[in-house]
């Protein structure tokens, strides 16, 4: 068996570690030749993270069969980020079933694996029928601004038009998109949409991948779940599900 993947840098892959870490404790990574894999939920099935990180993204790739490894989410992070921004992480599994961890040049952990607990999670299979498209910077930015007064966001879509509110005892609030800036590309709705989402899940996955994710896109259909894609350059694909609040 020959697994060995090495980054350019630390910023992805920090990123991913940190997208992860919000929502389980311990992940299951799927390496093949392709590139490497994974999916997993949060405890409550609230929140669910998928993502495709292609061969052509690492500085080098090599995997001759597919492997599942197993690691804890706090242990992995901390190595990871003693990487400085422009450091190399290269990774591989020894004979002794250990995750060897290389940061720069002359950083070497090893690291114990765990038994892999994955079970297979489907995704969900929703027609969408609004979607938003816009800065990562400003989604962060409307999330905290609802904050203020909401645990939950409401997102509504009308005739190519979006606003996003937020309600709670101290108040509420409600930011209405203008789709001519440069920070909102595309608003579209098949129909009118409206529906509400956590923003105890939302708010740390959006703060651990936006500062890499120049693009997101948003796309949902009322009291279904959200869907939201980061675009990160050297990455292949982040979809974060979040399910839809249901009114008690």
């Amino acid at each position: 068996m020959t697994f060995e993947a090495k980054t350019s840098g630390s910023d992805d892959l920090k990123a991913i570690i940190s997208a992860i870490s919000t929502l389980v404790e311990e992940a299951t990574f799927v390496a093949t030749a392709e590139g490497i894999t994974f999916r997993g939920m949060d405890p409550s099935h609230v929140a669910l993270i998928d993502i495709s990180w292609p061969n052509s993204a690492f500085e080098k790739y090599e995997c001759d069969s597919d492997i599942k490894f197993g690691v804890r989410i706090d242990e992995f992070s901390k190595l990871i980020k003693r990487a400085d921004k422009k450091d190399s992480i290269e990774i591989s599994i020894s004979e002794q079933n250990m995750l060897l961890v290389t940061v720069g040049k002359n950083k070497k952990y090893k690291m114990r694996l765990i038994e892999s607990s994955a079970t297979d999670t489907p995704l969900p299979k929703i027609p969408y029928d609004s979607k938003i498209t816009l800065s990562s910077s400003k989604f962060d930015k409307i999330l905290g601004d609802v904050q203020v007064v909401s645990d939950y966001l409401t997102i509504h879509t009308s005739d190519s038009k979006a606003d996003f509110s937020g309600k709670g005892d101290s108040g509420e609030v409600v930011i209405d998109l203008e789709k001519d800036t440069d920070e909102i590309g595309e608003i579209y709705s098949k129909e009118d949409s409206i529906g509400t989402y956590s923003l105890e899940y939302l708010n740390p996955v959006v703060k651990a991948v936006g500062a890499n994710a120049g693009q997101i896109t948003c796309e949902f259909s009322s009291a279904k779940p959200l869907r939201i894609e980061f675009k990160v350059a050297n990455i292949g694909r982040i979809h974060f599900y979040l399910a839809p609040r249901v009114e008690s």
